[in-house]
């Protein structure tokens, strides 16, 4: 790994600062980069395969959380790698350094890094102007206070820049009515196989196609986080390969993207298998893929279909079918098309999850039985059966019109990651927001002077370690605590402890 500069980018910014301001979809995983690709194809009549494709990936050069791969010769390829899934920031960017750098090579990526380090970090709700290559991209940084259908991004009418932005309505949402042009008919069936964190094989013609549509299927649950594995681009040569195509074992929850017939072969066991066949050029709606049985799924050249044995539990939307083919009749620009089918999508996940947050929030202990000197009360459990019977009167049937058996597609939620992802989720915010009245409870008691007069030294260094833990994780963006409140924490702690004898003191506050 060849370092290109000596400074860090704050594009590699504190991951707990971010995380706690940035859309819980859009956070970045310590254990996961991603890879953005731009590939070339030269023609090359004298080349048996008809294309140059010469490039053998050596050095990996990083800047702060982007990182390009630097190749020994001729370059076919440049690889972006980020923690960040910023899909469409990261693909534009590849599309205005790629061209340039395959014909200048290093100077110009040596360039382009020097540029980065300078760009401004990426804090959630700000929108940013990124120079790059005598360009000016502008991209806003979503926030998790963002209503979900707030309006795309606009130009920001006090900056005179020179040159005019280029801006990105958003950074990371891709154009979902082409990903699914091919799929509209089962959209529905998709996000169910989505939300249920099913095994599912997409193959396409394409590494692009692979990779956008799986790219898309993760998406379709936003804002709930998709807590599977995917591979938008997987091949026979992966690391886990022998792993993931084993019949020993069931397959795990992943989306695997191919392009290979091979896998139809090697990924017969699986229970869902999405083939699609090559794009079409024009404006109208290219042929729907039909639903299959997987005992169909044998030969190389299986048709396109959705190879499932899965029954849907929500009946279709027809409504919107109605709307996206009116649209294609009329033809509607893409990107509203492609706003119609996420704000479908979204009010579909969220009619699922408002159910689940309100039952969460009952959960809650109530603000009054907090008292500061007291351990604070306990979350109550998740009690599935009690869940299920409150939907009968606030189930997802108040915000949405489909019907269906939402009883047994939330049953089989129960057993999916994205169940246990989302519990863990709410059930540490909750956590912290109890520790965080707690703290606040402790900061506005007015008798802590008489408090102390009965404890021992023990209960009293006790709170002195348990509110200068709660104050560095408070300072630290892991609790939703005010600045006064750090503020009295600070100021409770040097008045307890100046209470305790002097060798006390020493220990506690060492010179």
């Amino acid at each position: 790994m060849r370092q290109c500069g000596g400074q860090r980018s704050p594009w590699h910014a504190d991951d707990r600062h971010y995380n706690s301001m940035a859309p819980v979809a859009l956070q970045r995983e310590p254990a996961h980069y991603l890879g953005y690709v731009y590939f070339r194809q030269v023609k090359d009549s004298s080349v048996k395969r008809g294309y140059f494709q010469k490039g053998h990936h050596r050095t990996l050069s990083r800047r702060g959380d982007i990182c390009s791969w630097e190749p020994s010769v001729l370059p076919q390829s440049l690889v972006l790698v980020s923690r960040l899934p910023f899909v469409r920031l990261f693909q534009s960017l590849l599309s205005l350094i790629a061209p340039e750098y395959f014909e200048k090579l290093a100077p110009c990526l040596e360039a382009v890094c020097n540029e980065i380090d300078q760009w401004p970090a990426p804090v959630p709700g700000q929108t940013l102007n990124l120079p790059v290559m005598g360009v000016v991209i502008q991209v806003r940084i979503p926030s998790r206070v963002d209503r979900p259908e707030s309006s795309p991004l606009k130009q920001c009418a006090q900056e005179n820049l020179l040159p005019a932005p280029v801006v990105l309505a958003s950074v990371h949402e891709l154009d979902l009515f082409r990903c699914f042009r091919p799929v509209l008919t089962h959209v529905q069936m998709l996000w169910e196989l989505m939300l249920l964190g099913e095994p599912l094989v997409v193959l396409a013609p394409s590494p692009d196609m692979s990779s956008e549509l799986v790219l898309a299927l993760t998406s379709c649950l936003q804002p709930l986080k998709f807590c599977c594995d995917f591979r938008p681009y997987f091949t026979v040569h992966d690391s886990e390969f022998k792993e993931l195509t084993t019949r020993t074992q069931a397959p795990p929850n992943v989306v695997l993207g191919v392009t290979n017939p091979f896998f139809i072969k090697t990924l017969q066991h699986w229970p869902h298998v999405l083939r699609i066949g090559e794009p079409k050029t024009s404006g109208d709606l290219p042929k729907q893929v039909k639903l299959k049985k997987p005992s169909r799924l044998k030969t190389l050249d299986t048709k396109p279909g959705l190879y499932t044995s899965y029954t849907a539990h929500l009946h279709r939307d027809k409504a919107l079918l109605k709307r996206l083919l009116k649209g294609v009749q009329k033809k509607r620009p893409w990107d509203l098309q492609s706003a119609l089918l996420r704000q479908r999508l979204l009010e579909l996940t969220q009619s699922f999850i408002i159910p689940l947050e309100h039952y969460m929030a009952s959960l809650m202990p109530l603000q009054q039985s907090i008292t500061p000197w007291k351990s604070p009360p306990q979350i109550r459990p998740f009690r599935q059966d009690d869940f299920l019977r409150s939907l009968e009167h606030a189930g997802p049937q108040l915000t949405c019109i489909l019907k269906g058996d939402w009883l047994g597609l939330y049953r089989r939620f129960f057993k999916s990651p994205h169940f246990d992802g989302w519990y863990r989720q709410r059930h540490k915010e909750m956590a912290q927001k109890l520790e965080a009245l707690h703290l606040e409870a402790i900061c506005e008691a007015q008798n802590i002077e008489a408090w102390m007069k009965d404890k021992s030294e023990v209960e009293v260094v006790d709170l002195v370690l348990k509110l200068r833990e709660k104050l560095i994780r408070a300072q630290d963006h892991q609790l939703p605590v005010k600045e006064m409140t750090l503020q009295r924490a600070q100021l409770y702690i040097k008045t307890v402890i100046g209470s305790l004898p002097k060798d006390l003191q020493t220990v506690l506050c060492p010179p």
